[in-house]
């Protein structure tokens, strides 16, 4: 039976449900208060009867079994979207398609958005590509192994460039059509300084294992419940990126150092771990009414955020770009990208952990984040385990900024 039929069925299920449950409570004309209370009662029947529909009433063993069976088959995209519409179907199905699907780092897929949240695969390389619109400054992010294929793969991701005075915001969210901070959609953006030589990555939800906001003096009462203030969306710094100053000119490659305020060093080891994240969070910050207060305090909260937890905490993971070799028969800086990137560019790079992390010899030569250009606005994004999708395609973001002091 295929997906058209069943949700076919289910709509019309639903509909004799709604005629039945319009016929019990406006069939009759007046009525005592006993008649009103079992009418009462059967309108409550109707409802559970909506929510349960002969889908959501199948053995758990059975379901467990049938979707199992979907999942394993369905590797790549498009194909994989069955088993998103399978968590579709009603809430039964949705819990135990979320326990059947893992996350990236044990199955290497991306099935639902939070899967962008999470780590990517342990041992090896995710394989996505970004395509760049110079003319709309917006950058997307898809999935795919060939870059070069006529399809497009599956959309992950969209950026948008927002050139400020003394800064440029790179809005980062989950739908290519509205890409703003007041959109729903909306997941964190990469904020740089002037020089564009230091970039900070904010995420929209308070990451796993990150900072909370500290309270301050305009936190108040309100009916008996603490209220704070509300922090703009997108104000939890979870890396932070450098790039080296190149004030006498000289030529050579880009160095560049990468702070992951949330992922301690010990997770590049083997037998280590990320913080993985199994929903979009939300504090009661992001929930409570706004309270006017003034900017100076906004400013100390926001400025109070944007410092690295590396000054804070020590053990955090930190990433440096892998230093290349000079090719004296093609006269230029060369790493190995296996066969992903074929066109130079001083954009390149791919990120390893630092000496700094007291990590092994052997860690610190596992490429995490490698990325690179293929076109002349395509390029190769390849990520794995710790970093996750955002986070790798906020880090890429940073090399299409315009750096006045490095080049």
């Amino acid at each position: 039976m295929s997906f058209r039929s069943i949700i076919q069925d289910m709509k019309g299920e639903i509909g004799n449900i709604s005629r039945k449950g319009f016929d019990v409570k406006f069939g009759y004309g007046m009525r005592s208060r006993s008649h009103s209370h079992r009418d009462a009662q059967d309108i409550s029947v109707v409802l559970d009867g909506l929510k349960q529909s002969c889908w959501a009433n199948m053995p758990p063993e059975l379901l467990r079994d049938v979707l199992l069976r979907i999942e394993t088959s369905e590797d790549a995209w498009p194909a994989r979207k069955y088993v998103v519409a399978c968590a579709s179907v009603c809430r039964s199905w949705r819990e135990i398609v979320k326990e059947i699907v893992k996350s990236p780092e044990v199955s290497g897929k991306l099935t639902f958005p939070i899967s962008l949240k999470q780590p990517g695969p342990r041992g090896s390389l995710l394989q996505c590509y970004i395509k760049r619109n110079r003319t709309k400054q917006t950058y997307c992010l898809f999935l795919g192994l060939n870059q070069a294929s006529t399809e497009d793969g599956k959309f992950l991701l969209a950026a948008r460039k927002c050139r400020r005075p003394t800064h440029t915001d790179y809005i980062i969210s989950l739908n290519s059509d509205d890409v703003s901070r007041g959109s729903s959609t909306y997941i964190g953006k990469l904020r740089s300084n002037f020089l564009g030589t230091k970039f900070t990555v904010y995420d929209a939800h308070p990451p796993v294992g990150a900072a909370k906001v500290t309270k301050s003096r305009s936190t108040r009462l309100v009916n008996l419940k603490q209220v704070s203030p509300r922090v703009p969306a997108g104000n939890y710094p979870i890396a932070h990126i450098s790039y080296d100053l190149n004030v006498l000119g000289s030529r050579g490659p880009r160095i560049m150092q990468c702070t992951m305020d949330a992922i301690p060093a010990s997770a590049v080891e083997p037998g280590g771990a990320a913080p993985t994240q199994t929903q979009f969070l939300h504090t009661r910050i992001d929930s409570s009414p706004s309270i006017p207060f003034f900017r100076s305090k906004s400013t100390r909260i926001e400025n109070s955020l944007s410092v690295p937890l590396s000054n804070q905490k020590e053990g955090i993971l930190v990433l440096r770009n892998k230093s290349p070799r000079w090719h004296e028969q093609l006269q230029c800086w060369c790493l190995n990208f296996n066969g992903r990137v074929t066109v130079a560019s001083v954009k390149n790079f791919q990120l390893v952990a630092s000496p700094k992390n007291g990590v092994s010899a052997q860690a610190q030569e596992n490429v995490i984040l490698q990325f690179g250009k293929v076109g002349k606005d395509v390029f190769t994004m390849d990520y794995q385990y710790p970093i996750s999708a955002f986070e790798a395609f906020a880090i890429c973001l940073s090399s299409f900024d315009t750096k006045i002091a490095c080049e």
